[in-house]
């Protein structure tokens, strides 16, 4: 009943009261992105990388997450713990990881691409279907202004009948 900050405990959620992230590939882009997710109100709960080295920077800033190396082994043991799993992992893990934490009910963000293969794609879309829980992944190249004009010139025919794409990734 009585307000947090009247008891001077602050005014925002304590960490038992936000949802827990689950960080899988935090030692590259992820380390930037996991930090967005706690800024957006997530509580950094758990930390997974198969590189202690390069996810040091992450260990040190979030010291009280739990530590994995196998995403498997996280989900295993911290699945009724956790809400959501943000994965930056390399490209051809996302689809594995993220499958793994949509059968369990969990949230997903996942850096781009989410896939390597349509199958793959259609794989991970009936995960989210069933599990009924937001699905993200992160495309801020493709919803640019430019992206999004492009995809409306070809709509509207401008360029005539597309035949043949060519895409890639680094």
């Amino acid at each position: 009943i009585v307000p947090r900050h009247v008891l001077g405990m602050g005014s925002g959620p304590a960490p038992s009261e936000k949802p827990v992230l689950a960080g899988v590939g935090v030692g590259g882009v992820g380390f930037n992105q996991v930090g967005g997710c706690e800024s957006a109100g997530f509580h950094v709960g758990v930390l997974c990388d198969v590189d202690d080295v390069y996810a040091k920077r992450a260990y040190d800033r979030w010291p009280q997450a739990r530590r994995y190396r196998d995403f498997r082994e996280m989900l295993d043991t911290e699945g009724d713990k956790i809400d959501a799993v943000y994965c930056g992992t390399p490209d051809h893990t996302h689809a594995i990881i993220t499958i793994a934490a949509l059968r369990r009910g969990k949230h997903v963000c996942c850096v781009k691409p989410l896939t390597r293969t349509i199958d793959e794609c259609r794989i991970i879309e009936k995960a989210a279907r069933e599990a009924g829980v937001a699905t993200q992944v992160t495309a801020s190249p493709n919803t640019s202004e430019a992206a999004c004009r492009t995809c409306e010139l070809i709509a509207a025919g401008a360029i005539g009948a597309v035949r043949e794409v060519h895409i890639w990734s680094n």
